[in-house]
């Protein structure tokens, strides 16, 4: 098995090539590009950050825009966020170089909706842009994320029934599924109902974080006391890992990261 590390964020696209450069050098082989307030590489751009991307063999995903619900009570607030899911899908498909590309999102709130209702929401949503993808043969995959907060759409049920329902990736993220569960939930419990899914490859997030009764509150500098329970738990999974560091420091935790996971190995 191998495991990719990599920061969450790659920079203006002025610098973007000079920064894969820079990952490379440090032993990175992972970027998400985050669009968390919106998709800010043009189609024309794309081309030439693939391009180095698949030289360096560092692989790239999309963190989706944080202002995304398709549990909303306004049917234009949905229709709003599978618009911005799609826009990053355009963008994911001009940046694969073979791979799916990774589309991170939250796919919503429960709002005034109780959890049923909002599954049931959600998922015809995201049956929505599967076909979407599919019409379009758009080489990503949606992966939406475990989250942090209760009152989040996302927990491991959730993610788990979305990708058996309608066949999308996920994104496990350990730092939210801790802070979900108070602390209750460790690494290992986290992990163990993914790790049996029938798939060659895992996209992860992970940092330190800070929590309280109702989840996250942020992320942290990622110690390196979790890092080592974390890889302990994901040594010899025999999949395809991807690390994605979310961190104030996401730069400087992957490289810690993946000198720790050097030294277990």
């Amino acid at each position: 098995m191998a495991i990719r590390f990599g920061p969450g964020g790659l920079g203006p696209v002025k610098e973007a090539v000079r920064n894969l450069e820079e990952y490379n050098k440090l032993g990175l082989k992972a970027c998400e590009i985050e669009f968390t307030y919106g998709v800010y590489i043009k189609p024309s751009q794309a081309p030439v950050i693939r391009e180095r991307a698949k030289e360096l063999d560092i692989k790239l995903s999309i963190h989706a825009h944080y202002w995304i619900n398709l549990n909303s009570e306004e049917k234009e607030k949905v229709e709003q966020s599978k618009k911005r899911i799609i826009e990053c899908c355009k963008i994911g498909d001009l940046l694969s170089y073979g791979n799916e590309v990774s589309i991170v999102f939250h796919p919503g709130f429960y709002g005034k909706k109780d959890k049923e209702e909002s599954y049931e929401n959600i998922k015809k949503e995201v049956l929505e842009l599967q076909e979407e993808i599919e019409r379009n043969k758009w080489k990503v995959k949606l992966c939406p994320e475990t989250t942090g907060k209760v009152n989040v759409f996302g927990s491991v049920e959730e993610i788990l029934k979305l990708v058996h329902d309608t066949n999308c990736g996920f994104t496990i993220d350990f730092a939210h599924l801790l802070a979900r569960s108070n602390g209750k939930l460790s690494y290992k419990e986290a992990y163990k109902d993914f790790k049996d899914l029938k798939v060659k490859e895992l996209h992860c997030h992970f940092s330190s974080i800070a929590y309280g009764e109702k989840g996250e509150k942020n992320h942290i500098l990622t110690s390196e006391k979790e890092i080592e329970k974390l890889l302990e738990v994901l040594k010899g999974s025999g999949k395809e890992i991807t690390i994605i560091n979310e961190s104030p420091d996401p730069v400087g935790d992957s490289v810690k990261s993946l000198k720790i996971w050097n030294k277990l190995n």
